[in-house]
């Protein structure tokens, strides 16, 4: 397959959910009850207050937020914040934790791309910046082997989304479109019928039969694995250098004007979360099980958390160029009207701390602050 077309297919399908968020908030999407202060962590000792008395974070209970789940867990941000508090809350949702952030209950979030574009372009580039990176890939297409043999048997089979418009969905329309079949993205009915069904149902439908596969991130994925199902297509596979932001950093500008200090701090504790990720994977990985443990009651068993682990990348950059490109791409295809995002990455403070620590800095592909 060309390039070209696997750039285009996969660069536009991240962009599209902020087109559909208006319909999914009115469905309820991101109402669901989350957990603030899961996890409040005690100043350290003798470590000197920065200009805030405690720093509000957001995240999801996902592998996909290893970063956040292990800093907090291993007490690595709050080593870097001295005796400045950290508080948290978890989020099943994008928009929840968008709201959260905008009405200051939380100062600063891990959540993926399009949320954030959001948040930014529906508040006119006034409430969010993107000041880091912290995850690549976790999607996959997993197949029942014994109906899909090829990548060309997907039509005419039923073919989970996790929800109408989310990324994952709007990747999976356009990988369709890129294959000249023809699907109703509203309906998803079509050549191939795309059923949007909760991640937290999508094993038991795909064990039943009603669904053939889907298209999910981990660790979803390696559950319907461990069900007997077959790895098709890896959307790493879909990007240049097999590199896709699934989930950023964001601030309140608010909160990075008033305690720039803070927010320096968190990031130096994320860059260094990820180091020791890297030099430490299976403590890492027993680590963010636990952090799971805690906030949803169960782990994630060896054959489900080994093969999600592996497939996740955590990172610093935010992958700049991609969001830019998603956008462009989905502007291209009459999905989004064209977004102005120049202005929704503040990376001065990250590049400070990569600086400090001997690293190479990141860009923000011509859409930082001016």
């Amino acid at each position: 397959m060309p390039a070209s077309s696997t750039l285009r297919r996969s660069l536009v399908a991240a962009a599209t959910l902020p087109l559909l968020f208006g319909a999914l908030a009115a469905c309820g999407y991101g109402s669901s009850a989350d957990k603030s202060d899961a996890g409040k962590a005690s100043p350290a000792a003798n470590g000197a207050k920065l200009s805030a008395d405690s720093v509000k974070i957001g995240y999801f209970p996902n592998l996909t937020h290893a970063t956040p789940l292990i800093g907090v867990q291993e007490g690595l941000f709050q080593k870097e914040l001295g005796g400045t508090a950290v508080k948290t809350a978890t989020f099943n949702a994008g928009p929840s934790e968008i709201e959260a952030l905008n009405a200051g209950s939380i100062d600063i979030g891990w959540i993926g791309p399009s949320p954030a574009i959001n948040g930014f372009t529906k508040s006119k580039g006034q409430s969010l910046r993107i000041i880091g990176g912290s995850a690549s890939g976790g999607v996959k297409l997993v197949v029942n082997p014994s109906k899909v043999k090829s990548l060309d048997d997907l039509k005419g089979k039923n073919i989970a989304t996790p929800q109408l418009g989310n990324t994952q969905d709007v990747a999976f329309l356009n990988w369709i479109a890129e294959k000249g079949w023809k699907v109703d993205a509203q309906s998803g009915k079509g050549d191939v019928n795309v059923v949007r069904t909760d991640n937290k149902i999508t094993p038991d439908a795909f064990k039943s039969g009603s669904i053939d596969g889907a298209w999910v991130p981990e660790p979803t994925a390696s559950k319907l694995v461990s069900e007997g199902g077959k790895v098709l297509l890896d959307e790493s596979d879909l990007w240049p250098d097999k590199q896709f932001v699934i989930t950023n950093i964001i601030v309140s500008q608010k909160f990075l004007k008033e305690h720039p200090d803070v927010v320096e701090a968190v990031l130096r504790g994320s860059v260094k979360t990820n180091d020791w990720i890297s030099a430490h994977p299976d403590q890492a990985k027993a680590s963010a099980n636990e952090a799971l443990k805690k906030l949803s009651g169960k782990a994630l068993p060896a054959d489900i958390i080994d093969p999600a682990w592996k497939s996740i990348k955590t990172l610093d950059d935010p992958l700049a160029a991609t969001l830019q490109a998603q956008a462009d791409h989905a502007v291209k295809a009459g999905l989004l009207k064209k977004p102005d995002l120049s202005g929704i990455y503040d990376l001065a403070p990250l590049n400070k701390v990569l600086k400090s620590l001997g690293k190479p800095e990141v860009g923000d592909a011509g859409l930082g602050v001016k």
